[in-house]
């Protein structure tokens, strides 16, 4: 039998062992709570060289350090947040009985339940992050959980399924490997809330299996997340910030900036400016370890299938920093594709790697409608210092966040949602947002003990003061 269908064996049992302990066990405290994360903690603390030295392999080559500022550091960021946060969420909120209860006596309150047990699918660009910044806020409303690793990067997810058997309760927090088939059956199974971070084609097929069973979902989706350069935007800072978000994981991010917006005169000299503040953080590719490596062949061939359609197309390109792409490496440099034509698949499909989009525009009003017509993104990045020009993209458009005057920051706050709208997602994590969406918000309204219905005339057989009575309430 081969390990993916152990695994995918396994997975009812463990379900069903999760649930029970559930049922056995009542409503986690706080101080359970915070154990549950607190292992999760010295879980990465413990192996978080062989993790990071795992992801470097699957990647063929993301030096260590980045996937430990990215992944190790950015996961404890969300564990450590609500491990000191979770006791102030857990309190229950009161809530109005109105005027004549309360002066009854009836009282009426807002508790937060565990749904119970969390199946969680990461993604390959943040293999740790995306599985476990979820899970911090599963963890923190007290549910179980399973965590599936993507496939696409099998060695950190050898490691971190090893690292669960030595040091968690797969009762508390499981993790299971394995291919789509495994993912397939994990969404088809009754769990009590699915999250799933990805392309939106999976995530599509996520939410339908979760449907067969009336489950929520989270889907952490993606899109051509837009970036809006103001005629009052400092170009050379925008092109520097959107250097450093660009080369990022090299482009391999759900909020990578995909489209960038030019006033139309200063396109020249902005394409120069980012060029220059590109090629000043990576001089060159090919042999730069600090250059994240395409993950894969399939995606590398990908990303070069947009750039040769948009070049057949009569696209401008240019190749930063510009040298030879080499075929020992999967590194590839900065492609800068300028106005494409819309059919271009660069247009359509979001890009995930190495290359960006320059969009010049002569009014803003052309921008927020062509923003518009796109399926809403995950994040939107305006640049500038006109205040009504700010509110007026901000309250004229849609998206997950905003990042204004940077790009990328927004989903590094540990104490605001972080999520998508329409096709880039549903549903979100971090914060007390995040808190809330793994927990049952369940009313509990305590009656009087004294019931004066009766004595109101509010009860069968109903006479003509009742009828008096309820229309003297409609009132505008």
């Amino acid at each position: 039998m081969s390990t993916d269908v152990a695994v995918t064996t396994d997975l009812e049992r463990i379900l069903r062992a999760q649930q029970e302990a559930t049922r056995a066990a009542g409503l986690p405290s706080a101080q359970t709570r915070r154990e549950r994360i607190q292992r999760i903690v010295d879980l990465l603390v413990a192996n978080h060289k062989d993790l990071t030295e795992a992801i470097n392999e699957d990647f063929g080559g993301r030096i260590p350090a980045y996937s430990v500022m990215n992944d190790v550091l950015g996961s404890m960021v969300s564990l450590k947040h609500v491990r000191d946060s979770l006791e102030e969420w857990m309190i229950r909120s009161p809530r109005a009985t109105g005027a004549m209860q309360d002066q009854l006596g009836a009282t009426a309150y807002v508790s937060y339940q565990p749904k119970g047990s969390i199946g969680i699918i990461g993604t390959w660009n943040a293999p740790l992050f995306t599985l476990l910044s979820p899970l911090a806020c599963a963890l923190g409303a007290g549910n179980r959980a399973v965590l599936k690793p993507s496939e696409i990067v099998p060695n950190t997810a050898a490691v971190l399924a090893e690292a669960a058997r030595r040091m968690l309760d797969p009762l508390e927090v499981a993790v299971v490997t394995g291919g789509p088939e495994v993912a397939d059956l994990l969404t088809s199974l009754p769990f009590d809330h699915l999250v799933f971070t990805g392309s939106t084609t999976v995530g599509k097929l996520v939410m339908a299996n979760a449907a067969k069973n009336l489950i929520p979902v989270t889907l952490e989706l993606g899109g051509k997340s837009p970036s809006v350069l103001s005629r009052s935007a400092d170009i050379n800072s925008a092109a520097s910030r959107l250097a450093i978000a660009k080369s990022t994981n090299a482009g391999q991010l759900c909020v990578s900036p995909d489209l960038i917006y030019v006033p139309r005169e200063n396109t020249e000299a902005f394409i120069d400016a980012f060029t220059d503040q590109f090629t000043g953080l990576f001089p060159t590719i090919a042999d730069n370890k600090d250059m994240v490596s395409i993950v894969s062949e399939r995606h590398l061939a990908r990303i070069e299938g947009y750039i040769a359609d948009a070049a057949e197309r009569g696209a401008r390109i240019i190749t930063v920093p510009d040298e030879e792409l080499s075929a020992d490496t999967r590194r590839r440099p900065l492609r800068i594709v300028v106005d494409p034509p819309t059919d271009a698949q660069i247009m359509k499909e979001e890009i995930f790697g190495p290359a960006v989009v320059i969009l010049p525009y002569d009014e803003l009003d052309s921008v927020v409608a062509d923003i518009n017509s796109r399926p809403k993104p995950l994040a939107l990045y305006y640049f500038g210092t006109d205040l009504d020009e700010k509110q007026s993209v901000l309250e004229r458009t849609v998206s997950g966040g905003v990042t204004i005057n940077d790009a990328m920051s927004h989903p590094g706050l540990s104490d605001a949602p972080f999520g998508g709208v329409g096709a880039s997602g549903i549903g979100h994590y971090h914060g007390r947002e995040g808190f809330l969406e793994f927990s049952h918000a369940r009313t509990v309204f305590e009656a009087a003990q004294h019931d004066p219905r009766g004595e109101w005339g509010m009860l069968p057989p109903y006479g003509e003061g009742f009828e008096q009575m309820m229309l003297a309430q409609v009132t505008p």
